[in-house]
C-alpha cells in the first residue's frame, strides 16, 4: 500500500511514483517517477519549488513537460534556474507557448532552457530509456508521454497522459486511442479532473454557449468573457468566426492583454495546428480581420469611446480588472465566466460582486470542458489495461468515485495519492492484461448544415461483423422510436421490393408486420416499447413475425 516518506533514493529495478504535487485546488502538477535507476520529473506546476530543493543534487535526472498550462509548467523557470544542468523536454508547440508564464521575462531566454521532442518518434534519453510523446488534445502541444525502462529480463512501460481529451476541439484535434493500441504500459498515470462525470458532446456544449451570446448581443447587451490566457479563449475566438449565428454578423470582437498575445503565437504556428484549421485560416483569418464580419480586433489602449453604441463581444484574461470594461455608461452587460469541474465558477467572486451592485451586469456561467469526462477516462484506462492505475489532478471526492468504481477495481491496481506520497508500483511479470470490453453503445458526432445533417460514428463500430449487412447498399432508413432517433440499413432486397419509390409493409420486419402490434400499442412485455403507441414502421429488436 501507499506510505507517507520523503522521495525514493535511486532504485536499481522496478517502478514508483512520489507526487510533489497533484493538480488539485491550488496545487499544480508535479510527479517524480522512479523506473530503475533513473528518476524522471513529470512537469512542474509548482508555485514554489522549495520542496524540489531539498537535496543539494538535481532533483532529477531529466524533466518532461506535457503542456503550458501554469499549472503543469510554471515551476520549470525556477527549476532550471536553481538546477541548469537539468535537461527539460517538451514539443516543439509547447515550448512555443511556455513564455506566457513569465511574461516579465524575454520569450528567447524561456525557449532556450527546453529541448523539443517529436511527436511518436521515441527517443533514447538514456541506453536503457526511451521516451515517446503523442498528441494529448486539450490544449495545442499538449503531449501525452510514453516512457520505456529496458532490463536485461524485461522492459517496463508508463504512460503519462498529463491533461487530455478524446473530443476534438476548434483548434486541437483529441488523443488518439487508435494510435495507442498495442502500448500495453504496465503503469498509467491519468488526470481525473471530471471524475466520473457524464459530459454533453462537445459540439452541444459549443452549441450552447454561441447561442447564450447571440441572445444577450440580440437584446442589446454587450458580453465580458474573462477568460484563461491560453486555450479556452482562443477556442471561442475560432467558434465566434465560424458559427452560422454569427458568420458575416455586423459585429466586433475586441481581445484584450495576454489573451491577445497568446492569439499571436497561435498564428505563428499555424502549419502545427490541425489541416481543418490550417484550410480555415487560408480562406479568412483566423483571429485579427477588420474587413470580414465579425470583425475581431486587439483591444485599443483607449477604451471610452468603444462602448455604449452596437453590442459587441469582449475577452480579456481572467485576471483582468473587468472595471475596466463595465465602468458606468458602457451600457448594459452580461458577463459569461467558464464553469469548472465540480461545477463551481467565479459567479461570485468580489470584483463580480462589486460589479452587479453598482452596474447592469447580470452574470452566468458556461460549460466547454477542457478535459476528457468519466465516460472518455475508462475508456482510455480499457483500451490501455495496465497493472496499476495512478488518478491525479482531480477534487479528492472525484478521485474516490473514479478508484470505486467496480469495472476499474475488478481489473487493475488503483491509486489516488495525495501530494507527498510515495507509491510503490511492483510489477508482475504473469500478469494477465485484462480483456477490452467490447462496446455495444457507440458515441458519434451530428453536424447541422442549412440542407442536411451529417451524422459521424467511430471506426470501431466497422468491426462488428454486422456492418457488413448494414452498410450492404450504403443507404440507410432514419425513424423516430418514441424520443430516439433509429437508424437501419437497407438492404438489396428491400431495395429490390421497392415499387415507384414506395416499400410494402409486408416485406418489412417491422412494427405493422409484428404479431404484438395492436391497436396501434406494442403488446410485447420483452420490448422496450412495450405498452407504447408506435408507427407501423417502427421496429425493435424483439420482433415477430404475423
Amino acid at each position: 500500500m501507499s506510505k507517507r516518506r520523503s522521495a525514493p533514493a535511486d532504485l536499481q529495478d522496478g517502478l514508483s511514483c512520489f507526487p510533489y504535487g497533484v493538480g488539485h485546488g491550488n496545487e499544480g502538477v508535479c510527479l517524480l517517477v522512479t523506473m530503475g535507476a533513473h528518476r524522471i520529473l513529470l512537469d512542474c506546476g509548482l508555485a514554489d519549488i522549495q520542496p524540489l530543493q531539498t537535496e543539494v543534487k538535481s532533483p532529477a535526472d531529466l524533466v518532461l513537460c506535457s503542456h503550458a498550462h501554469a499549472d503543469h509548467a510554471r515551476g520549470l523557470l525556477a527549476l532550471h534556474e536553481a538546477f541548469p544542468e537539468l535537461p527539460i523536454y517538451a514539443s516543439e508547440v509547447t515550448i512555443r507557448l511556455l513564455p506566457l508564464n513569465w511574461q516579465d521575462r524575454p520569450p528567447q531566454e524561456i525557449r532556450q532552457f527546453c529541448q523539443a521532442l517529436k511527436w511518436r518518434s521515441p527517443v533514447e534519453l538514456f541506453d536503457d530509456l526511451t521516451v515517446e510523446l503523442f498528441p494529448a488534445g486539450h490544449l495545442p502541444g499538449a503531449a501525452a508521454i510514453f516512457l520505456t525502462y529496458k532490463t536485461p529480463k524485461r522492459a517496463y512501460k508508463l504512460f503519462y497522459t498529463g491533461d487530455f481529451s478524446l473530443s476534438n476541439f476548434q483548434l486541437v484535434e483529441g488523443l488518439s486511442i487508435e494510435a495507442l493500441r498495442g502500448l500495453a504500459p504496465d503503469v498509467l498515470i491519468i488526470e481525473g479532473s471530471y471524475g466520473t462525470t457524464r459530459h454533453p458532446h462537445r459540439r452541444q456544449q459549443e452549441k450552447h454557449l454561441m447561442e447564450r451570446i447571440y441572445q444577450a448581443l440580440v437584446s442589446g447587451q454587450n458580453v465580458l468573457l474573462p477568460v484563461p490566457t491560453l486555450g479556452l479563449g482562443q477556442e471561442i475566438l475560432k467558434l465566434l468566426r465560424s458559427h452560422h449565428q454569427f458568420t458575416g454578423r455586423d459585429l466586433d470582437i475586441w481581445v484584450d492583454g495576454s489573451v491577445a498575445q497568446a492569439c499571436d503565437i497561435y498564428l505563428e504556428l499555424l502549419p502545427q495546428f490541425p489541416i481543418a484549421v490550417q484550410n480555415f485560416a487560408k480562406h479568412q483569418p483566423l483571429f485579427w480581420d477588420d474587413r470580414i464580419c465579425p470583425r475581431m480586433r486587439r483591444f485599443p489602449s483607449q477604451k471610452l469611446p468603444i462602448f455604449g453604441q452596437a453590442p459587441c463581444i469582449v475577452l480579456t484574461d481572467n485576471a483582468a480588472n473587468l472595471e475596466d470594461y463595465c465602468y458606468s455608461g458602457s451600457g448594459s452587460w452580461l458577463i459569461l465566466v467558464p464553469e469548472r469541474p465540480g461545477g463551481s465558477s467565479a459567479t461570485d467572486a468580489p470584483q463580480i460582486a462589486t460589479l452587479k451592485k453598482s452596474r447592469q451586469i447580470a452574470v452566468e456561467s458556461y460549460f466547454l470542458a477542457e478535459h476528457s469526462d468519466g465516460r472518455n477516462t475508462t475508456q482510455l484506462v480499457h483500451n490501455l489495461r495496465p497493472q496499476h492505475v495512478i488518478f491525479i489532478h482531480g477534487s479528492p471526492l472525484y478521485l474516490a468515485d473514479l478508484t470505486s468504481l467496480e469495472e476499474l477495481q475488478n481489473r487493475y491496481q488503483l491509486h489516488s495519492p495525495a501530494a507527498g506520497t510515495f507509491v510503490e508500483l511492483p510489477i508482475g511479470d504473469k500478469f494477465m492484461q485484462p480483456a477490452a470490453p467490447s462496446p455495444t453503445v457507440y458515441e458519434g458526432e451530428l453536424n447541422e448544415t442549412g440542407t442536411s445533417v451529417t451524422i459521424t460514428l467511430p471506426d470501431a463500430i466497422t468491426e462488428d461483423p454486422r456492418w457488413s449487412n448494414f452498410s450492404d447498399t450504403g443507404l440507410v432508413e432514419a425513424r423516430w422510436q418514441g424520443e430516439e432517433l433509429v437508424l437501419r440499413g437497407l438492404s438489396q432486397r428491400e431495395l429490390l421490393s421497392q415499387s415507384s419509390e414506395v416499400r410494402r409493409l409486408e416485406d418489412v420486419d417491422c412494427c405493422g408486420t409484428c404479431r404484438y402490434w395492436r391497436s396501434q400499442r406494442c403488446w410485447n412485455q420483452a420490448s422496450p416499447l412495450y405498452g407504447f403507441k408506435v408507427t407501423p414502421e417502427g421496429y425493435c429488436p424483439v420482433f415477430e413475425p404475423l
